[in-house]
Formats: structure tokens, C-alpha cells, sequence
């Protein structure tokens, strides 16, 4: 029994206990009136009645319920020997008792089967409209079922040629021959060749056209430029009609296909709905079997539980609902009755009538072995192939190998994990030592112009002590005026001083001051780089950084995205998920109509029910939708079970939310404003609204 179903029957169990015995002065009456061996059989009787009530207590499968009816009819008819008077209230109680499990577990029993066989149809439906939405994917089965197909059509060659007493050849196999073994006098009627390799063609007839009937005739005429035009437009149709003819058979097997897969999920879809319609009326009749399994309602909980059994006979079968009339005789055989009815012969009968009209539809999907052959037969000799070309090219490889782990190697040292250690160093320490220039150089370059200003002035302008240190601190302050002064007396007579004067060393001194304004110069820009060097650090290993965090992200979206399981199943699984709510609400804002022409006879049953409790008629869900519904919301309930970290609060809340929407007590209203809750409560945990960007 499936979670859901345990969920809607839970609340029903505490109903169908036995009700209190009997009051002692009626046990000791019946004691009295009843002689010994009778009162022994009658205890007898109550310990198989507890028997029977544990047993449906620890198990209600289907052959657990068969065989207590068996246990229970029995029971009665060794009791209709003795005495129909002769059971006390006790053992009446035990009796209803063990009728109210009975008919809950039936009721639990109807609610699985059509939710596994809609289930199931609706599985199979989204296997067949995901392989329907490419043609590629559509040839590929096409290939795949391929064996298939031709041992049907062998087989059905096979047989003709014995039926008609012909010897298998080869010559059999002509177009011409197989013509006249499978005659065809319908276009639309295909013959039985073409039947057994596509059998939903005897269902949905399939026709094609090779000529094009609005091809222009060739026309003479009196003039010959448009007797040429004519039939040169005649030449172009006609090429242009073989070339859509030619196309057309080339892709004639991939559209069959296709039709194929239309046709199946057409059939699928109706299956689906009968079986969510069905589902529906059951939820409805909730009400009519808590009803009927009050322990305060006596005969009339007995009638109310008669006459859910014969709902419940009808919904499931599917027929018209006779008024279950008032004045009938119901008694606790009757309703055993009934009951064995629905557990031997409704209910399996159901099941067989599916799984046939499943099969006979060829409905599911390809097994397994038919599906992954082209692997089975195709990657074995690819793989002994890469295997041979890997072994032949080894060297190679090898060499490609060391030189890719040589390559992330060098880049993980040199470009991530040096330059990280350098900014850890910079942070941690600084530099003292200069970028581009020492502060050494510049000094002992300063000091040097210093001594020769100096040297120039003491010689040539005699300067004494005072006047030498005013001097160093002009060279200092970078004022070289004195030698300025020398150097312009120089150059009035420049051939004179450059050999007897100081004009050299004038040169000299400028030279040296102008080496000096450089190294200055560069000073200054050192200590801007200084400045930056952390900030040119992180420049530096930017790009490694931004490669590294991109692989990162890459992988961990490869380990919990789609191909993983990753956080509360994956992407996959979420994006399922989203897609459920989305047709969860857009079920309940547009209620579809079944895709079964023919409606479910028991209308009557949704009018009555008082599931949908005293709302309009706007406000209430129909029974195709209330199926469709749960359906859904199975889907919810089972992914909130087996992804969401249990004893959460996540889980928990969701799973409110999901009783909330399987209550068939809600309007259609009140689910909507449960399915805007799950939206604004979930999406942004759940990450629907990444997927839905």
C-alpha cells in the first residue's frame, strides 16, 4: 500500500475497532439460555473472530482479505446450522468489527490499483512523448525495435507461405511477390506485412502521397518561347514531385514511427484518465465508508456499509448505479457478500482486464534488451578498436600524460600558489628594498656631486668652511647656482677653460647632477609601485584564480546538478518536481476534459458524496481532476520521502503542504492558495526559480 493511500485510510482505522461488549446482564442471559456445547461453540467462534481481526490488523494484502472472507463465510455458515439467535453482542461486535476491515482494506486495496495502473500509464505516457519529441530520437527506436519487427514480419511470412502451401525462396522476397501474398485493395486498409511491422496502423490508418496533383500539364502553343517556358516549369515540377516522392519513402519508416508514438500515447492518455477518474469517485466515497464504520450507528452503520460495498461495486466496474433501495434486507451475510464479491472477482478481474488491454496495445516500453542491443552489438568492437589504437599510440600517450600533469603542476605552483605566497609575504612583511632603484644609490650618487661641488668651489671660488656648508646644503636642495656661475664665466672663452680652466669639471658636475634628478625621478616611482605592489599581486594571479574557480564551479555542478544526486535530489529530480507543480496548478485553474469519449457512468456518485462539502459548484474538482490531482501529488509526496533530509523542517512543512493538497475535503480554491504557498515557501530552498529562469 503506497503512503498515499495509507494516509487516506489512517484516520479510518481507529473507526473499525470492535465496538464496547455487551452489557453483563445480556452475556449472562445468553449464557443462561444457551445449553453447554452451544456456549462452547460460540466461544470458539469469537476466537476465531479475534484471529481474524489480528490478521487484518497486521496485514491487509490482497490474500490476507481473500482468505478471512473464505475464514468469515465459513464462520457463518457453521453459524446458520446452529442458530442465527444464539450470538451474543460480543460476538456481533467482533463480527462488524472484522466487516469494517475488511471493508477497509478492499477500500485501500481499490485506491492502490488504480493509482499503480495510472501511475504506470502516466510513466509510460512521458517515456513515449520524451522518445516522440526528435526524429532522431525516433529513428534511433525505429532501430532498436528493428529485430523485432522483422521477426513479426518473418513470422507472419512464414505462416502465409504455409497457408498457402508456397515453398520458401528467395524469389519470395521480391516486391512483386510479396504484393501478391498480401494483397491490399485499401490505401487506407494496409496489408498484413505492413501490419505486423506496424500495428497501430490497423488502429490509425496511415496515407501518403508521391505525386503532386497540382503539377502544371505541358502545353503547346503557337509561339515557341512559351511552348519552351511550359516545358521547362513541366521538366522543374516533375524533378521536383520524384525528388518529394523519394523523400517521402526515405522517410516513410521514421513517420510511421512517429505515428506509432502518437498513437500510444493517445491510448496511454486514455487509459490514464479512466483510471484517474475512477480514482477520484474513490476519494469521494471516503466519506460514504467513514459512515458506514462509526461504532455508534448499529443497523444503520450495517446498511451504510452495504451500501458502500454496492458504490464501490459499481464505481469500479463502471456501470450504472441502481438506487440502493431502503427497504432491503441487509444483514451482515449480505455484506459479505458483497465483499467477497469485490475481493475474488472485481478487483483481479480488473487487474487481468488491464495488463491485457496494455498488452494487447503493445502500451510499455520496449524491455531492456531491446532497447540497449545496438550498444550491446556496437561498443564492444569500438572499444577493442580505441583499445588497440590506445596500445599502438602508448608511448605517445604516455608522453601526453606526464606533459598535461607537468602542465598543471607548473600552473598550480607558478601561477597559483607562488604569487599567493608572494601576497602573503607582502601583506605579512613589505619590502624595504626598492622596485627600480636602492635608496643606497641614490645617496652615495648624491654624496658624490656633493664632494665635487664642493672640490669646484674650494679651488675656484676659495670658499671657506662657512661657505662650504651653505654651499652642501644648497647641493642638497638641488641648487647648484656657484657652479652655474663657474661654468657661464667658463663659456665665454670655452677653449681657454676646456684646457686651462674648469670647464671639464663643470660638464662633469652637471652630468653627475642630472644622474642624480634621474635616480630621484626613479625614486619616486618606486615608492608609487611600493604603494601598489599589493594590489599588482592579486592582478597578477587574477586569471589563475578566475581559471581555478571556474573548473571548481564545473565540477561541483557536474557532482550535484543533474548527473548526481547533490542537494535534495539533484537538478533532475528538482526540475521533475517543478514541472509536477506547474501542472498541479494548472489542473486546478483549468479542469481538463478526459481524453475518453465515453464518460464514466457513475455521475451520480460526486453529487452525493459530501467530499466536496457545501461549496459551489465552481468551487468543487471534478473527479477526472481530483484524480489527476493526486496523481500529481504522489509524485510530491514520494520525493519528498526519499530526498528530503528527514526531521527537517523543509521535510516536514512540504509534506504538510502535500496532506493539504490530497485532502479531498479542500475546494478547488483552497488548493490554490496551498499550490501559491508551495510556491512562495519552496521556491527559493528548492531552486525553482533558477530552473524556471
Amino acid at each position: 500500500m503506497s503512503t498515499f493511500v495509507s494516509h487516506i485510510v489512517a484516520d479510518l482505522a481507529p473507526k473499525a475497532l470492535p465496538s464496547p461488549n455487551a452489557p453483563e446482564s445480556t452475556r449472562l442471559h445468553s449464557q443462561r439460555a444457551q445449553p453447554h456445547g452451544v456456549h462452547i461453540s460460540s466461544v470458539h467462534h469469537k476466537e476465531t473472530l479475534r484471529d481474524l481481526f489480528v490478521q487484518l490488523e497486521n496485514s491487509d494484502t490482497p490474500q490476507t482479505l481473500r482468505k478471512c472472507i473464505t475464514a468469515l463465510q465459513d464462520l457463518e455458515y457453521r453459524q446458520q446450522l446452529l442458530s442465527a439467535e444464539l450470538a451474543d453482542g460480543e460476538e456481533e461486535a467482533l463480527r462488524r468489527a472484522v466487516l469494517n476491515k475488511l471493508a477497509l482494506g478492499l477500500y485501500g486495496q481499490a485506491l492502490t490499483t488504480f493509482l499503480d495502473e495510472a501511475g504506470e500509464a502516466e510513466a509510460e505516457l512521458e517515456w513515449w512523448t520524451e522518445l516522440g519529441r526528435s526524429r532522431r530520437q525516433v529513428a534511433y527506436y525505429l532501430l532498436q525495435t528493428l529485430p523485432v519487427r522483422a521477426a513479426t514480419a518473418s513470422r507472419v511470412l512464414l505462416s502465409t507461405l504455409r497457408s498457402h502451401n508456397i515453398p520458401f525462396h528467395l524469389s519470395v522476397l521480391k516486391p512483386s511477390s510479396l504484393r501478391r501474398l498480401f494483397p491490399s485493395t485499401n490505401t487506407l486498409r494496409p496489408n498484413t506485412l505492413a501490419l505486423a511491422l506496424f500495428p497501430h496502423l490497423q488502429h490509425q490508418p496511415y496515407s501518403i502521397a508521391l505525386v503532386n496533383r497540382n503539377t502544371p500539364a505541358f502545353s503547346l502553343s503557337s509561339s515557341p518561347t512559351q511552348t519552351a517556358s511550359s516545358a521547362y516549369s513541366a521538366f522543374v515540377q516533375t524533378l521536383a514531385g520524384v525528388g518529394h516522392a523519394c523523400s517521402t519513402l526515405a522517410t516513410l519508416p521514421v513517420e510511421l514511427a512517429r505515428g506509432e508514438c502518437a498513437y500510444k500515447r493517445t491510448e496511454l492518455a486514455r487509459i490514464r484518465d479512466e483510471r484517474a477518474e475512477v480514482l477520484g469517485m474513490l476519494v469521494e466515497l471516503r466519506d460514504r465508508l467513514a459512515a458506514a464504520l462509526d461504532p455508534s450507528s448499529g443497523d444503520e452503520g450495517l446498511f451504510a456499509l452495504a451500501q458502500f460495498a454496492h458504490y464501490l461495486q459499481a464505481v469500479i466496474d463502471g456501470q450504472e448505479v441502481a438506487p440502493f433501495s431502503l427497504d432491503a434486507d441487509v444483514s451482515a451475510g449480505r455484506v459479505l457478500e458483497a465483499l467477497s464479491t469485490l475481493a475474488n472477482l472485481t478487483l483481479p478481474s480488473h487487474a487481468s482486464l488491464h495488463s491485457a488491454d496494455i498488452k494487447t496495445g503493445q502500451l510499455l516500453r520496449p524491455p531492456w534488451l531491446v532497447l540497449v542491443w545496438p550498444q550491446l552489438v556496437l561498443l564492444p568492437p569500438l572499444a577493442l578498436y580505441a583499445a588497440r589504437a590506445a596500445y599502438a599510440s602508448r608511448a605517445s600517450l604516455e608522453e601526453l600524460a606526464k606533459d598535461a600533469v607537468e602542465t598543471l603542476k607548473g600552473f598550480w605552483e607558478d601561477w597559483v600558489l607562488e604569487p599567493l605566497r608572494g601576497i602573503v609575504r607582502t601583506v605579512r612583511a613589505g619590502r624595504d628594498d626598492g622596485v627600480i632603484v636602492t635608496k643606497e644609490s641614490v645617496r652615495s650618487d648624491l654624496d658624490s656631486l656633493e664632494r665635487m661641488t664642493l672640490a669646484l668651489a674650494q679651488d675656484k671660488l676659495g670658499y671657506g668652511s662657512p661657505e662650504l656648508d651653505a654651499l652642501a646644503r644648497q647641493v642638497q636642495a638641488g641648487d647648484l647656482t656657484a657652479v652655474m656661475q663657474i661654468y657661464e664665466e667658463d663659456i665665454k672663452s670655452p677653449l681657454k677653460s676646456a684646457v686651462q680652466g674648469t670647464l671639464l669639471r663643470s660638464l662633469f658636475i652637471q652630468v653627475q647632477k642630472a644622474k642624480v634628478d634621474i635616480n630621484q625621478a626613479l625614486s619616486g616611482i618606486d615608492k608609487l609601485l611600493k604603494s601598489q605592489e599589493l594590489t599588482f599581486a592579486f592582478v597578477g594571479v587574477a586569471p589563475a584564480l578566475a581559471i581555478v574557480y571556474a573548473v571548481a564551479g564545473y565540477a561541483r555542478n557536474v557532482w550535484s546538478g543533474g548527473r548526481g544526486r547533490g542537494r535534495y535530489g539533484g537538478k533532475a529530480r528538482r526540475s521533475g518536481v517543478w514541472l509536477t507543480m506547474r501542472r498541479l496548478e494548472r489542473l486546478l485553474v483549468a479542469q481538463p476534459e478526459p481524453h475518453h469519449h465515453k464518460p464514466h457512468p457513475v455521475a451520480a456518485v460526486q453529487k452525493s458524496s459530501s467530499a466536496f462539502g457545501s461549496g459551489s459548484a465552481s468551487a468543487r474538482v471534478s473527479p477526472l481532476t481530483s484524480g489527476l490531482l493526486l496523481l500529481s501529488v504522489t509524485h510530491l509526496r514520494k520525493y519528498a520521502e526519499t530526498t528530503l533530509p528527514a526531521n527537517s523542517r523543509l521535510r516536514e512543512g512540504f509534506l504538510e503542504d502535500v496532506t493539504d493538497l490530497e485532502d479531498p475535503r479542500l475546494g478547488r480554491a483552497e488548493k490554490l492558495r496551498v499550490i501559491e504557498r508551495m510556491w512562495r515557501s519552496w521556491g527559493e530552498p528548492l531552486g525553482w526559480r533558477r530552473i524556471g529562469a
